[in-house]
């Protein structure tokens, strides 16, 4: 993260990416890069998004992308596109009003829609995009009844008949494992290929607009001028916008000029393991339905398959470098849930950061009449940064979309910054002990 043009990802994703070839670099050198009307500063799916927006409406924007696009977060998750925030519907209505928990709710699904509606538009055959659902497997009792709670808070509620409580003996039939009290199935939520959905995006908007994505491409400094905003890159090329939009999420510490971000958000290293192609015997037997799965567990676990292999991540290993211990917790985890992987090899392993907010959600909106901002995504990214980058598209526009808890404006600082991987290890300590208690 700290390197100005970093190799790709060892990943599953990217031995297996459809797209090789690499984008232009930002060198400033034509009079046609010398202005835009807006700069976007990050190439993940929100910057990528924002693009798509602004470029369809007829505006001229330049994404600048510190490293290969693909080689943050958006091009090494899980690849689930979910309906959901960190923060419950019931908790907004209890916290707000059910209006607002209507709205978020409204923008949840919507954000699903995003991902297919871009898909669509570009013809992303190989970003492998199928709303295969996501089953939310309950660890133990205490766990299956929050979560039955909560659905039928939902369904009676929001009026929304996409979830359904599922019995241990039909849990165990999805999974292939009986290590699981029951679940909850979620019908509103894909799966992706998720560097292929990114670079294929990038394609796509090159493709259409022109030379709009530029990779390897680090924005060093922003400077506001009494008639706009100059972004100078590492290597000295400048570009004159009008306005710009901060789009670097859990990778904003490169560069002081996207502290903003850096500052209201921490990164949480999240790890994943893939095997081996796995036998037929095993492919029948294990997620036969290849959905995406997750545990009840607060220190969230997930896995599904991708590629004909069994895929397994979670949450909870520290520092700025991969740790081999956190990639064997992964497999231990896996081969004690599901005991017929036991002996499997692994063949990827890769971690990324997910940016946390310190109200569990993300946001978007105008800071001030030249700066608009998308970022904190809370690990369920895929979907919001789709979404959100579009809607920080609409506000660089001069348009007000209903963004409800999502305003910018509830972006706040976290406090005590530069303890915050203290923080970080805290309340992952808490959590992995509820987790063990049943809790």
């Amino acid at each position: 993260m700290n390197a100005l043009t970093s190799a790709p990802v060892d990943s599953l994703w990217q031995a297996t990416s459809a797209f090789k070839d690499s984008f232009p670099v930002f060198d400033g050198a034509s009079e046609e890069d010398s202005s835009a009307d807006v700069v976007i500063i990050g190439g993940g799916f929100t910057g990528l998004s924002a693009a798509h927006e602004l470029a369809k409406a007829g505006m001229k924007p330049i994404l600048l992308e510190a490293n290969p696009i693909g080689w943050g977060g958006s091009g090494r998750n899980g690849g689930v596109v979910t309906a959901k925030y960190r923060m419950s519907f019931p908790e907004m209505a209890k916290a707000f009003d059910l209006d607002t928990a209507k709205r978020m709710h409204q923008l949840a699904h919507s954000a699903v829609d995003k991902v297919e509606e871009m898909v669509n538009a570009y013809q992303l055959t190989d970003a492998k995009f199928r709303r295969s659902g996501n089953l939310k497997c309950a660890h133990n009792a205490h766990s299956l009844q929050h979560a039955v709670d909560e659905v039928e808070w939902i369904k009676r509620e929001l009026k929304d008949e996409s979830l359904s409580v599922l019995s241990r003996e039909q849990v165990a039939e999805e999974t292939g494992t009986e290590s699981f009290v029951g679940g909850i199935l979620g019908l509103n939520v894909g799966t992706v290929h998720p560097l292929n959905y990114v670079r294929g995006l990038a394609h796509g908007i090159n493709n259409r607009f022109g030379q709009v994505v530029h990779e390897c491409s680090p924005v060093a400094s922003i400077s506001y001028e009494n008639d706009g905003v100059r972004v100078t890159t590492a290597s000295g090329a400048s570009v004159k916008a009008k306005q710009i939009i901060l789009a670097t999420n859990a990778y904003s510490d490169l560069f002081p000029c996207t502290d903003y971000i850096r500052k209201r958000t921490i990164p949480f290293r999240s790890s994943m393991i893939a095997t081996e192609v796995l036998n037929d015997e095993l492919q029948a037997k294990l997620l036969s339905n290849e959905r995406s799965y997750v545990e009840t567990r607060r220190m969230m676990r997930w896995f599904r398959k991708a590629e004909g292999r069994f895929m397994f991540g979670g949450r909870g290993a520290f520092g700025k470098e991969d740790s081999q211990s956190a990639f064997d917790g992964l497999y231990k985890a896996m081969t004690e849930i599901f005991p017929a992987l036991e002996g499997i090899k692994v063949d990827y392993q890769w971690s990324g950061h997910v940016a946390m907010t310190l109200d569990a959600l993300p946001h978007v909106g105008r800071l001030d009449e030249r700066t608009c901002v998308a970022a904190g995504f809370n690990g369920a990214g895929v979907a919001q940064s789709t979404l959100l980058g579009s809607l920080a598209g609409q506000f660089a526009l001069g348009e007000t979309p209903n963004v409800a808890l999502l305003n910018a404006q509830r972006f706040n600082a976290v406090p005590f910054y530069a303890f915050r991987e203290v923080g970080v290890r805290m309340v992952a300590g808490w959590y992995q002990f509820l987790d063990a208690i049943g809790r």
